[in-house]
């Protein structure tokens, strides 16, 4: 039961906040809380009951099941957003110029039995107004209260006004700050906070952009990038047809891992659970295990998109049709498989067909063939089987279009110099010994898009294998299901009634119970997407962008990043690498307020990056922290972090420079890479000129100093033992 329900105020405003707790002020809210309270209880009883009959309904088959098995998980998603959140579904409200009833705002669209529309999802186009509405510009609005919630009930709200009516003005808690900027003073977790309810105009603008062709979010730190890039994939679910259930879905790449388990809770909190995060090396079943490449120029060598495009050559070697001509001796005559049926059979697969998967239609064409040619009836099944048993022949076709696995493909171009000379002839003598290595499957990070893009244009070398045992366990059930069908039909005299609908082949292909057949897991990363959204897109070499590139045939993306924070450097335009890598024509989205970052410490942290990159796009931080940048020894780490986290209540701190430093629950050791789309309310920067020099070194210094949203603390110096 909640507050309302028991007659208890949904509002618990801390003494401080007093004249907010007027009945003038918030009367008109508790009504609407406790009519929201009643419409709530009401719905989950409805959808735990809908889940309940879905689950106990038979699952059917074919697009039945998917049917049913789609609509079990979206009520589940709905009942488990509507159970997480209760009351504080609610974001705020807004009241039009020319309306006297407000309208609420929510995570999701709620109406009663009635339907009296209690909460309009934010996504939807008349929501739009509560966010993107500023005095400048105010989108028809008259006023807008947004709320702040603790443990079930409003803790805090904000009020606007946007006109100079004397009734709005009396009936408005006005603050000295806005609701986003008194919101950054609240302490950092381990995962990113709710910020729904604080979207600004300018962030809000870039996450209801349509989805059509590439679009590109430059920011520098404290932007509010990732929240964009989260909370678009969210809208973009909502609001385009072509990303929902079975149209594709959406792809999220994030830089690492400690930024995905930081971000882990934003999309279930939109009630969007069907969004794939991952990170490029989750693409790649051997991303687990790969190491940074050492050899800087290997690595640049393996970066670029050509390389990649050398599997094209690799596998091409794999599917030359034999020069010479083969004889096949069957039950029903001698056969010839000249060199020109061979080639005709070599062309058979459709175009874009993975190499492995293809060599069935190949079998197939080559029977056809030779089926035409037996002058006696054969039935063509058992004719394929008779093929498929000549040992001579299967070993001339495995010899000319074998079964390779990525693996083996790519590790063969990196330990046999011939082998790659002729799939990447551009390459001199001295780069090709340079990427030869002794161990072929000791796989690096360059090496994740090669492995990649191998194992998508080979495709599975057991997909063929599990095919044939798929049909024959078909033929199997069905021949069983034939027996038992007609034993019955036999003991029914009449013929009539029930029994003859079994006559139907519509049912007796019913029979067969799908489930029990073998398949393979599918792998959810390794197919198409509508839309795929990249977060610290700078980071990603050319041969990185093939990888995602081939999973959006569409090529709609948003692409999330700031050029100042590319570690490699990045002295394109964003136009111009995105054109260079195959995204063509993208739009240009800048958000240049940093919303994070105290004033005092961006005084310190924009002649770092100038130094190197004096075009780099420095936003302007809105807020001064009213702490100075405080400076120290190395030797004193333990002391400044010493009392910090008990004089800090909930708060987080980071130490970056420091490896050794163990972690804590609220501390964290990280380097400045895998710090990168963090945010910390204390940061410690130990030795940060050993970081190293030129655009890496400064890149790390500046990304290390802007994940702060209180204090930087940094020290120098040689540590103590």
């Amino acid at each position: 039961m909640t507050g309302t329900e028991a007659g208890i105020s949904a509002f618990e405003l801390p003494a401080r906040l007093a004249a907010k707790a007027d009945p003038a002020l918030i009367a008109e809210d508790e009504r609407h809380f406790a009519a929201l309270s009643a419409c709530l209880a009401a719905t989950v009883t409805e959808l735990t009951d809908r889940l309940a009959d879905l689950r106990r309904s038979p699952g059917g088959v074919g697009r039945e099941a998917m049917d049913r098995d789609a609509e079990i998980h979206r009520v589940s998603a709905r009942l488990g957003t509507l159970s997480r959140f209760g009351l504080d579904l609610c974001l705020g409200r807004v009241v039009a110029a020319d309306a006297d009833e407000p309208l609420w705002i929510g995570r999701l669209g709620l109406t009663d039995g009635t339907g009296r529309r209690l909460l309009v999802d934010w996504r939807s186009p008349a929501a739009a107004p509560f966010f993107a509405a500023t005095h400048a510009a105010p989108a028809g609005l008259a006023s807008r209260r947004r709320c702040r919630w603790r443990n079930g009930r409003v803790g805090d709200y904000w009020d606007e006004v946007f006109t100079a009516a004397d009734g709005l003005t009396a009936n408005a808690a006005l603050d000295d700050q806005s609701a986003f900027i008194a919101s950054l003073a609240g302490n950092r977790s381990t995962r990113m906070r709710d910020v729904l309810s604080t979207i600004t105009a300018d962030q809000d603008a870039v996450i209801r952009a349509d989805s059509r062709g590439a679009l590109v979010v430059d920011g520098g730190p404290g932007t509010g990038k990732t929240v964009v890039a989260l909370h678009r994939a969210a809208h973009l679910l909502y609001s385009d047809p072509r990303l929902g259930h079975r149209r594709g879905g959406v792809l999220f790449v994030g830089p690492h891992e400690p930024y995905l388990a930081y971000v882990s809770d934003v999309l279930p909190s939109l009630g969007e659970e069907g969004v794939l995060t991952c990170t490029l090396r989750d693409l790649v079943r051997e991303g687990a295990d790969a190491v940074p490449e050492p050899d800087p120029e290997v690595a640049r060598l393996k970066s670029s998109a050509a390389l990649v495009g050398a599997i094209e050559r690799a596998v091409g070697i794999y599917e030359e049709p034999p020069q010479e001509g083969t004889a096949v001796a069957a039950d029903w005559g001698d056969l010839w498989v000249s060199p020109a049926d061979w080639a005709e059979a070599f062309d058979a697969p459709d175009p874009g067909t993975p190499h492995n998967e293809a060599r069935e239609q190949i079998w197939d064409e080559l029977a056809d063939l030779l089926l035409d040619r037996v002058e006696e009836e054969v039935p063509p099944e058992a004719f394929r089987r008779a093929l498929r048993a000549d040992r001579e022949l299967a070993g001339v076709l495995h010899r000319a279009w074998p079964l390779v696995e990525a693996a083996d493909l790519v590790g063969d171009l990196w330990t046999v110099p011939a082998y790659l000379r002729l799939c990447a002839p551009w390459l001199d003598r001295d780069e090709v010994r340079r990427l030869q290595r002794e161990d072929a499957g000791a796989w690096t990070v360059p090496d994740l898009p090669l492995l990649d893009a191998a194992r998508q244009r080979l495709g599975d070398p057991g997909a063929a294998r599990r095919a044939r045992r798929y049909e024959a366990a078909v033929a199997d059930q069905r021949e069983r299901t034939d027996a038992v069908i007609a034993d019955i039909i036999a003991a029914d005299p009449d013929g009539e009634g029930a029994v003859t609908m079994l006559r139907g082949e519509d049912l007796r292909d019913t029979l067969v119970d799908i489930a029990s057949l073998p398949t393979a897991d599918p792998d959810r990363a390794a197919g198409t997407f509508a839309h795929v959204v990249v977060d610290e897109a700078q980071e990603l070499t050319d041969a990185e962008w093939q990888m995602l590139l081939l999973r959006c045939p569409s090529r709609s993306f948003t692409v999330v990043g700031d050029r100042a924070q590319s570690r490699a450097g990045f002295t394109e335009s964003w136009t111009q690498r995105l054109e260079r890598v195959g995204l063509r024509q993208p739009r240009l989205a800048s958000l240049t307020i940093n919303y994070r970052t105290p004033q005092e410490v961006m005084a310190e942290a924009e002649p770092v990056i100038r130094a190197v990159l004096p075009d780099a796009n420095v936003p302007t931080s809105v807020r001064s922290g009213g702490v100075p940048v405080r400076r120290g020894a190395a030797a004193d780490l333990e002391s400044v972090l010493a009392t910090w986290p008990a004089d800090h209540e909930g708060a987080t701190a980071c130490v970056i420079g420091a490896p050794s430093f163990p972690d804590t629950p609220r501390v964290r050791s990280l380097s400045p890479e895998l710090a990168k789309g963090l945010e910390f309310d204390l940061v410690v920067l130990v030795e940060p000129e050993a970081f190293g020099a030129g655009v890496t070194g400064a890149v790390d210094r500046y990304v290390a100093m802007t994940r702060v949203t209180r204090q930087l603390v940094v020290l120098t110096g040689a540590r103590g033992g």
